[in-house]
């Protein structure tokens, strides 16, 4: 039969009133015996109140910034009969059962005396107190810098924690009183490090490595060196590619009225020296939908915490050259109608082949569009150009039979694959932005209106 027992302070020695600092369980959680339960804090060093049984919390009858003292009740716990404490006299059904003396964390507060007198007065009830856990091996510590861990700010339990996930306390910001490292600060930066949002000390050294190939051993062999910009650019496709939780979208947009008509207006823009390319209606129809979608046109804030909207859209190409790709930028396209769009398409198009772009026409971007329609290809994954959280491949179109009701018609369908950091845009909201994108790419005279 299950009992209920008051969980009582320890002996505390000559402190009183002691503060709690931090509460690490809640009523209905299942606890081990020596699990830590609330923690306090004298001038000199913190401990953990530690579960006197394993057993169920039933309540806590403390918060942080209470006092407690020893011999005080900070609440309730359910306990197995068996686990039950025995006695000369049978249990009651209310049990208060005093918990063996708190050992301090050696951990300075006060000053070079504080840990060494909290140690001396520890020492009189080492028998008395239950068999420690076993240590962690130099395995599982190898990586934690020791110097560094016994000097952050955290409390015994918190520390502990900080062993079995392997988390180095010296990267991790605390948020609890006087800027103490508290549970949740260690799983919120275990969870940083999964989703991307920061990345641990020599985070990419746990990375399998690929294995080195003398290929010569094989064959003849010819090494040519990466160019500049396939230099700067590799290792931040790789960042990105690492550290944003990337998923694709793949859809299929009517471009038939498109191109009937850009075909008709093709003439008569080439007459004005505009080259009127299908990427410069698509860089249109993606205003709109920025526009309709802006959390698309967002960024994520440096401290992962909040969402940075843009009031202003630029828009990013990428542009295949012979020294490498290039993202050359049309600033506030929002502004700019199809034919002005198409202009500077072709003037930074022209740049970047020629090697004579300047920074800022390569920076600033909060959308970018690749297109590879004019190559060929069916679908693809492109890889999002952080701090951007989305990015738009576009492939060759091709013409498909379409059921209209009552019969199949031949349409030009333009594949699109909208790669997207699933920390900012859901599967749902990708879907319903594709879908916008393709009604605005059929709307052909909703994309040639002219700008008010």
């Amino acid at each position: 039969m299950a009992q209920t027992i008051d969980i009582v302070v320890p002996d505390l020695g000559d402190f009183e009133n002691v503060e709690v600092i931090e509460v690490i369980v809640s009523g209905g959680d299942r606890v081990a015996r020596e699990d830590g339960l609330v923690t306090i804090e004298t001038d000199k060093a913190s401990m953990d109140i530690p579960a006197p049984e394993d057993g169920v919390i039933e309540k806590l009858t403390v918060g942080v910034g209470d006092t407690v003292s020893t011999g005080d009740v900070i609440g309730q716990m359910t306990i197995a009969a068996e686990a039950a404490p025995t006695d000369e006299e049978p249990a009651a059904d209310q049990t208060r059962v005093e918990l063996p003396r708190v050992a301090a964390a050696a951990e300075p507060v006060g000053g070079p005396s504080g840990p060494k007198e909290i140690a001396a007065k520890a020492a009189p009830t080492a028998k008395a107190a239950p068999t420690a856990k076993a240590a962690p091996t130099a395995e599982a510590t190898a990586t934690v810098d020791e110097a560094g861990f016994a000097k952050a700010h955290a409390s015994p339990s918190v520390r502990k924690l900080a062993r079995e996930l392997g988390v180095d306390l010296t990267q991790v910001k605390g948020t609890g009183l006087k800027q103490r490292i508290v549970h949740d600060d260690v799983k919120g930066f275990v969870k940083a490090i999964m989703t991307g949002q920061a990345a641990g000390p020599g985070a990419g050294a746990a990375l399998p490595q690929t294995p080195v190939v003398d290929f010569a051993k094989f064959g003849e062999i010819d090494v040519q060196p990466l160019t500049r910009i396939q230099k700067i650019s590799g290792p931040r496709l790789q960042a990105s590619w690492i550290n944003l939780p990337h998923v694709t979208q793949h859809d299929l947009a009517d471009i038939t009225a498109l191109e009937n008509k850009r075909q008709e207006l093709k003439g008569p823009a080439k007459e004005r020296g505009i080259s009127l390319t299908p990427l410069a209606f698509i860089m249109k129809a993606c205003v709109a939908a920025l526009q309709q979608f802006p959390r698309v046109n967002a960024s994520l804030s440096a401290d992962g915490e909040g969402l940075v909207y843009k009031k202003y859209i630029h828009l990013g190409f990428a542009a295949d050259t012979e020294q490498g790709l290039m993202v050359p930028v049309i600033r506030d396209a929002d502004q700019k109608d199809v034919y002005e769009i198409a202009v500077e398409l072709g003037e930074l198009s022209k740049l970047a082949r020629e090697g004579k772009l300047k920074a800022a026409q390569l920076q600033g971007a909060t959308f970018t569009i690749s297109s590879l329609g004019g190559i060929g290809g069916t679908a693809f994954t492109p890889i999002v150009n952080a701090p951007e959280v989305a990015i738009l491949g576009v492939s060759r179109s091709s013409m498909q039979p379409v059921w209209n009701g009552s019969e199949f018609e031949p349409r030009l369908m333009l594949p699109l694959s909208f790669s997207y950091d699933h920390r900012v845009i859901d599967g749902a909201q990708a879907v319903r932005f594709t879908t916008f994108l393709g009604q605005q790419l059929a709307d052909v005279s909703g994309l040639l209106q002219a700008i008010p």
